[in-house]
């Protein structure tokens, strides 16, 4: 997630390549970082990153955040702006741990990577409208994104957060479905990506609600409310609504 958002920084000219600072204590990724951003410094001390960075994106695992959060806190300055992007854990928590509340918490997702992530962010109090302001257009440049309350990334993170494993299920099951039709595994799994894709920017670009339009493709006694009565037998919207609940008790869990 830290490259897909340095890469676009670069490519929206938000920050140069080579004001981009990399902190890693692995040395093999360290090696990887230097192919994909030769200009950018890398380090793997803390103290070096927040004496070069005024604005830092903390892009580690939420358990790696925690055990870490002691050891940075001493660095933390008032003229530093922290971003989280962990799940779980809440801003009172951040600000506890590094003793500051100019934070804010990011919960992006993986097409980030494809500059089509769907971001929601929440600050602290301490935030200042230029923060924000420097925050969100970091994430635009990598996606949509929205405001929301601190408790409300929860429900973020369970829903688009966690949400592209859901399609890529989705897309899964639909090419087997094609395959089990008769379809080669390259075609069927071809339309079953366009489909997901077209029907997406579809919603996306009309405005209309994915019920509207879902009636218009389904014609009386056809096959389109075959395959509809089929799944709602097999309780596919309902498993998919109980699996974003089951993401949003794991981020709370997380927090702690």
């Amino acid at each position: 997630m830290a490259t897909a958002i340095a890469r676009g920084a670069i490519l929206s000219g938000i920050a140069k390549e080579a004001d981009i600072v990399f902190c890693d204590t692995n040395a093999q990724q360290i090696e990887v970082l230097k192919q994909k951003f030769p200009k950018c410094q890398l380090t793997s001390t803390p103290d070096e990153l927040f004496e070069q960075c005024t604005r830092v994106v903390l892009a580690v695992k939420p358990h790696i955040l925690l055990d870490i959060a002691s050891s940075l806190e001493a660095k933390v300055t008032p003229e530093h702006l922290l971003i989280s992007i962990a799940a779980g854990i809440s801003l009172e928590k951040l600000a506890s741990r590094f003793g500051t509340e100019r934070i804010i918490r990011v919960m992006p997702n993986t097409p980030c990577q494809s500059l089509e992530g769907a971001s929601g962010i929440a600050i602290a109090k301490s935030v200042t409208t230029e923060d924000f302001e420097w925050c969100k257009s970091l994430f635009c440049a990598v996606g949509k994104v929205v405001s929301v309350t601190d408790d409300q990334l929860h429900g973020v993170t369970g829903l688009s957060g966690s949400g592209p494993a859901y399609v890529l299920l989705m897309i899964e099951a639909l090419s087997d479905g094609g395959v089990m039709a008769g379809l080669s595994r390259q075609t069927a799994l071809e339309l079953a990506t366009q489909t997901v894709l077209g029907t997406a920017k579809m919603v996306q670009e009309t405005g209309i609600h994915p019920a509207i339009l879902r009636e218009q493709v389904t014609s009386p006694g056809g096959t389109t409310i075959a395959a509809l009565s089929s799944m709602e037998r097999a309780g596919f919207r309902s498993a998919v609504i109980d699996g974003v609940m089951a993401a949003v008790k794991r981020s709370r869990e997380l927090g702690g």
